[in-house]
């Protein structure tokens, strides 16, 4: 990893306290987002191999029912689900809910009914969508059939939405599409999972978020008189608040610390490489980050360190601020000195 360094701000007077400041809170919007990726096994492969096709299939139980979507296991004797049996694309709405603001993500982008619809020739009710102009053309008992997308992957969305109305749309089969199923039989599917929440930082959190911002590293102390980094708004041992903001130097000194051998997805530096919690000098708990810029194997216990920081044209909010942690040619600290911070 290659990064070039910026002189941070120097504190005149380290680990000097100073009253907690009035700070305005700080706020973000934080994206969390994965794909999750699973196999549908041997009962919903078949079920969205015929969704493809334009069909839809339920599985029969022991005592006679089928129920769409097709269940893996019996829900009455717990065996497995042997018999899949084509249904109808037309049904009837068992009940229903208005959706007037569609959020993403979601079916349709206009105002849209969920409803239970029971297919023709099934016993239980299949979850979806229908799409008319408002709630007062929605009715429990009124027919409705699928429309499909022009081009189907093999997911429940590929019946873009149920409309009123018996005579079902005959779907169209794209002569482009993929298969969708592995040697086996089976299919695998990536479905992208996505959270956004907005953020309020504490008082606390958000001066020391300012600090890192200006190239500050600020700690707290507790009233047990104990400097924590970052600082908590409240002390772990007592619950007392935090009572004042003390500066820490970005020096510090390796406790414990990992080699990173394995390579995994979205990884940014190649391995073998160094995660260590360092103790920042002043303060009482040590915090982890990256330990760069020397042989993994020469990485020890007691190192004495110093913060390489990112251009000062990238600074933000962040810890990301300081790009590693390097050894900073000091001699090692003696193991007393940080025995308890293990």
């Amino acid at each position: 990893m290659t990064t070039s360094a910026s002189t941070p701000h120097v504190p005149s007077s380290p680990q000097v306290e100073v009253p907690l400041p009035t700070t305005k809170i700080l706020e973000s919007e934080l994206a969390i987002s994965f794909d999750y990726t699973r196999s549908l096994g041997p009962v919903l492969s078949p079920f969205a191999l015929a969704l493809r096709d334009g069909r839809i299939l339920g599985g029969r139980t022991s005592d006679g029912r089928t129920l769409v979507p097709p269940v893996e296991f019996d829900p009455a004797t717990g065996q497995p689900t042997t018999e899949l049996v084509e249904v109808g694309n037309s049904g009837t709405v068992v009940s229903w809910s208005w959706q007037p603001e569609p959020i993403v993500g979601q079916a349709l982008s206009k105002p849209f009914a969920f409803a239970l619809i029971k297919l023709d020739g099934a016993d239980g009710a299949l979850l979806h969508v229908v799409d008319v102009d408002g709630p007062e053309q929605m009715s429990t008992g009124m027919r409705v059939h699928a429309t499909w997308r022009p081009v189907r992957t093999g997911r429940i969305d590929d019946i873009a939405a149920f409309v009123p109305g018996d005579a079902p749309s005959d779907a169209v089969n794209s002569p482009d599409a993929e298969s969708i199923a592995d040697a086996d039989g089976n299919v695998v599917i990536t479905t992208p999972i996505a959270l956004s929440v907005m953020h309020a930082a504490t008082e606390v959190e958000s001066w020391y978020l300012e600090g890192l911002k200006s190239g500050k590293l600020l700690g707290g102390r507790v009233a047990t008189g104990e400097v924590y980094f970052p600082p908590r708004v409240a002390s772990p041992a007592d619950g007392s608040h935090t009572t004042g903001q003390v500066e820490l130097a970005d020096t510090g000194t390796i406790t414990t610390f990992c080699i990173v051998n394995v390579p995994f997805l979205g990884q940014q530096i190649k391995p073998p490489y160094v995660a260590a919690y360092v103790l920042l000098d002043g303060a009482d708990i040590p915090f982890l980050h990256l330990i760069l810029d020397t042989p993994a194997e020469d990485v020890r216990m007691g190192m004495r360190v110093k913060a390489v920081w990112r251009p000062e044209s990238e600074w933000d909010h962040t810890l990301r601020n300081v790009s590693h942690f390097a050894p900073s040619g000091e001699p090692d600290a003696p193991f007393e000195s940080y025995r308890n911070h293990l």
